[in-house]
């Protein structure tokens, strides 16, 4: 992308109706109430033929102390510094309102390129604050509606010579944009198809209480403040995705508002944004379950790790605020024992201590979610799992309920993230779920998958003669000549 779009204005203006209208997808949360976005959101703009990168921001307050207001102007006074056009939006029904002119005078003051929108322009309840607008100095406002679509031409005019005069301008040069990955591969041998790229990077998601300090922990990693923190539990509302480069390996981070107990959540808002991480679980390959080390493994965090867990994908617990426990060795000593006794379907799975606030063991991290990608995206070869279940079936065969013996015949790997077996056996729907969980406790063993989700499917394969009860037919031509030699014979 070669042009940069922050999108900027007071709290409910429309600005992420707009972000939506521009990348396509709704993305970002939109309700009535103002204030609802509050980190930095970017996604890849299409408007005809133009691409360019758009920035959702927070809404702009006359805050500048260090209250969450004030933080959130911060934020995305540091997102219209990283852009390359700042795109002011503005209520054409309210029109232009103090903080309004405050806001464009800040921006005039900045020297960027300032693109001014008065949203909501549909009717003419619209066209006494659209003049309004020529009072802020900024140049000729467009009429928008985000919600409808209308004004999307315009704005593409005026987007167009900037985006190009930025790919005239920009020197790219294709072959150090590609991150080169060691990957230990030999000449010749092919890259692994779990291997991450730039086109398709790791995908990770941080989920967690609220308060638990997923967004300090994700810019730690990333190495800016990217995101806004704070004391405050319950902060982060969007799923915010961030690309980044962690030690050679492309990576994306989601950071997701933390999940509390269903019968607490009774705003709409916070429903969304539970919906929304519970939707970036899905899309992950690695979550991440951020554990608070003053109260590690609540009735919620094991929710949330059954979760990510019944959802297939791979999974690190990290216990944070490491930094100021007193008794680490004994405390570490009763975490294991609690994870190993809370979440047997994760045994096994990579439990690591980090603190988000001084970055310490975050390289144990980064190792432990490589280590749980690579299990998740195992394969076993079909005569390894055959000599493997003959094994198992002969160090401790499988139960016969009602008299009818259940014969183990063959086993594959079906598919991979997560790893998933099939096993074909006769009576299936006989076989207890205690024999089930030895064979996947058994897999989870012998061939190192410790912690991933195993899948294990029995398939029915009848021994039955399929000829049985069935005449055997003589051929028309054939019994034809047969009549014909018995009538000669008489």
């Amino acid at each position: 992308m070669s042009l940069t779009l922050a999108i900027v204005g007071r709290p409910n203006v429309g600005k992420s109706t707009l972000f939506n209208r521009l990348v396509g997808k709704r993305l970002a949360l939109v309700d009535d109430q103002p204030g609802v976005t509050r980190d930095l959101r970017e996604g890849e703009a299409r408007l005809g033929d133009l691409r360019f990168t758009v920035i959702d921001t927070a809404g702009l307050e006359e805050a500048t102390d260090d209250s969450l207001q004030g933080r959130m102007r911060r934020l995305t006074e540091r997102a219209v510094e990283m852009a390359d056009v700042a795109l002011f939006v503005i209520d054409a029904r309210v029109g232009v309102s103090p903080a309004d002119e405050v806001f464009a005078d800040i921006l005039r003051r900045k020297g960027g390129t300032v693109l001014l929108a008065a949203n909501k322009a549909e009717g003419r309840a619209a066209e006494a604050g659209l003049l309004e607008a020529y009072a802020l100095g900024l140049g000729e406002p467009l009429a928008l509606s985000a919600e409808h679509g209308e004004g999307m031409a315009e704005l593409a005019g005026m987007l167009r010579p900037l985006i190009e005069a930025a790919e005239e301008a920009a020197e790219v040069d294709e072959t150090e944009t590609d991150v080169e990955i060691d990957w230990d591969i030999e000449d010749g041998e092919e890259l692994p198809d779990f291997a991450p790229t730039v086109k398709k990077p790791l995908k990770i998601t941080v989920v967690g209480r609220p308060n638990a300090g997923k967004s300090t922990l994700i810019n730690k990693i990333i190495g800016e403040e990217r995101l806004l923190t704070g004391p405050e539990a319950g902060i982060t509302r969007d799923s915010i995705a961030l690309p980044f480069d962690w030690d050679g390996v492309p990576m994306r981070i989601f950071d997701t508002a933390g999940m509390r107990k269903r019968a607490k959540v009774v705003e709409k808002l916070e429903k969304l944004s539970v919906s929304d991480g519970l939707r970036a679980v899905k899309f992950a390959e690695v979550v991440v379950v951020l554990l608070d080390a003053e109260i590690p493994f609540e009735q919620q965090d094991l929710r949330i790790a059954d979760l990510a867990e019944r959802e297939g994908r791979a999974v690190v617990v990290a216990v944070n605020k490491w930094d100021i426990e007193p008794n680490k060795q004994e405390k570490l000593r009763d975490l294991r024992e609690q994870f190993e006794r809370l979440l047997p379907q994760l045994r096994g799975a990579p439990l690591v201590t980090v603190s988000a606030k001084t970055g310490r063991g975050l390289d144990r991290l980064q190792q432990a979610i490589m280590k749980a990608h690579s299990v998740w995206n195992r394969r076993v070869s079909t005569s390894q799992l055959n000599r493997w279940l003959t094994g198992m079936v002969e160090a401790h065969p499988p139960p016969a309920p009602q008299g009818k013996r259940i014969k183990l015949r063959y086993m594959t790997q079906a598919k991979t993230r997560p790893p998933g077996f099939v096993v074909m056996c006769s009576h299936p729907d006989k076989m207890p779920a205690s024999y089930t969980r030895y064979l996947v406790n058994g897999l989870r063993e012998d061939f190192d998958m410790p912690g991933t989700p195993v899948r294990l499917f029995l398939r029915s394969q009848s021994d039955a003669n399929p000829f049985k009860g069935k005449t055997r037919s003589t051929p028309s031509r054939l019994r034809k000549h047969l009549g014909k030699g018995r009538a000669d014979e008489r």
